[in-house]
């Protein structure tokens, strides 16, 4: 094993433990609606920094609108097929009807948990991709992505406790996350960075279009469903900005 893929490996187990942890304290902490909603947004506030930061500047970079529109055409395409395939037509007139009915039924909100899916997927090949690209940058955006993952660990376990989904189940969900984070940022680190320009812009193409998904139809859709003031709205520009800033410094 060469001494950076050792180095790769430590710095993918901080956003690994951080997602687990962040699920793990929502599950045993009862946080009221006003702390749900301000954790919601915060973590809506920092995908959407991912979004604009790391993500944007290079499918633009690599200049494809045929490849950029079919990548994200499918991202958004798929989103949308999960959510009317995992609501019924009573559901669908809002999201809360949809959660409630599956909390009863004992199932999972899929379009949210897969959206969730996608996201810490992209997430680990990013990280991968910054090790490929350099060490220090892959270290600066393993903590910048901690950050992140931390927020959505405790933003996915809050909604799910909520949703009334057990909670053994939950904890088996975060730690499928957190595999799936490593798993994904090892193969960034091992295939990714030799993919052609045309295969990773369809892949960042897709994951635009999935996280753009996850904020506005999931995350924030979640967060204003309690009472709205003006706090809860400014963090999710503290997120935002909190993510901004770790990719500057990146």
């Amino acid at each position: 094993m060469t001494p950076l893929f050792q180095q790769i490996i430590t710095y993918a187990l901080l956003p690994t433990v951080a997602l687990t942890g962040g699920g793990l304290v929502a599950l045993f902490v009862r946080f009221g609606v006003q702390v749900r909603s301000a954790i919601l947004h915060f973590a809506a506030g920092v995908v959407f920094s991912v979004v604009a930061v790391e993500i944007l500047p290079d499918v633009v970079r690599l200049h494809d609108p045929l490849l950029t529109a079919v990548g994200f055409g499918v991202g958004i395409g798929l989103m949308l097929l999960i959510r009317r395939l995992t609501q019924s037509p009573e559901e669908a007139s809002t999201k809360r009807e949809a959660t409630t009915s599956e909390a009863k039924s004992g199932g999972f909100p899929m379009a949210f948990l897969l959206a969730i899916g996608v996201d810490i997927f992209i997430d680990g090949l990013l990280l991968g991709i910054g090790f490929a690209a350099g060490a220090k940058e892959g270290i600066l955006l393993a903590f910048a992505l901690g950050v992140e993952v931390l927020s959505l660990g405790l933003a996915t376990a809050t909604s799910l406790t909520e949703d009334g989904i057990p909670r053994s189940r939950i904890i088996r969900l975060l730690l499928g996350l957190s595999a799936l984070f490593f798993i994904s940022t090892v193969g960034g680190a091992t295939l990714l960075h030799k993919l052609p320009e045309t295969g990773l812009d369809m892949v960042l193409s897709f994951g635009l279009a999935a996280l753009l998904f996850l904020v506005t139809e999931e995350l924030l859709v979640e967060a204003h469903e309690g009472p709205e003031k003006p706090w809860l709205t400014a963090t999710f520009f503290a997120g935002f900005l909190l993510f901004l800033i770790l990719g500057m410094v990146a």
